[in-house]
């Protein structure tokens, strides 16, 4: 059991790698910066406070912030006041962040076809899946 445990953990540390090694080469990003790009560009008319992103991405309020800070210098996101709570900051993608996301997220999918799906049978992948979906419930929101 151990054993099978760590090679879930080295599998999916060895996956994220390769996934933040392409979206460096092909798109400048990080996989977390990805990942903050999914959460802006996927319902863009939805406000989504920092504070929220850093739950999500499961960061500190500092390393929030400095993601943040990094990704509006490069021109990907800009933060607005949220409007009736001045202690808030909302943070939403820009037009070259959306072009960024898009490119980004045909990159992902090519690594995880390549490197998550194509190496086993489709009935194992979905067993796989539905394995993995069984232990997310199991979790909860812990």
């Amino acid at each position: 059991m151990v054993h099978d445990f760590g090679l879930l953990i080295k599998t999916a540390t060895r996956l994220e790698r390769r996934i933040d090694a392409a979206l460096r080469k092909e798109c400048e990003i990080s996989h977390t910066m990805f990942e903050v790009l999914i959460r802006l560009c996927r319902q863009p008319d939805e406000e989504i406070s920092q504070r929220r992103l850093a739950d999500d991405l499961t960061l500190t309020s500092s390393g929030i912030t400095r993601l943040i800070d990094r990704m509006e210098a490069t021109g990907l996101v800009r933060r607005v006041p949220a409007p009736g709570d001045r202690r808030s900051v909302l943070v939403e993608p820009t037009g070259p962040g959306r072009t960024v996301f898009l490119r980004a997220a045909a990159v992902h999918a090519q690594v995880v076809e390549q490197y998550f799906v194509a190496p086993v049978t489709p009935a194992d992948y979905g067993r796989l899946t539905r394995s993995l979906g069984e232990i997310e419930k199991a979790l909860g929101d812990t």
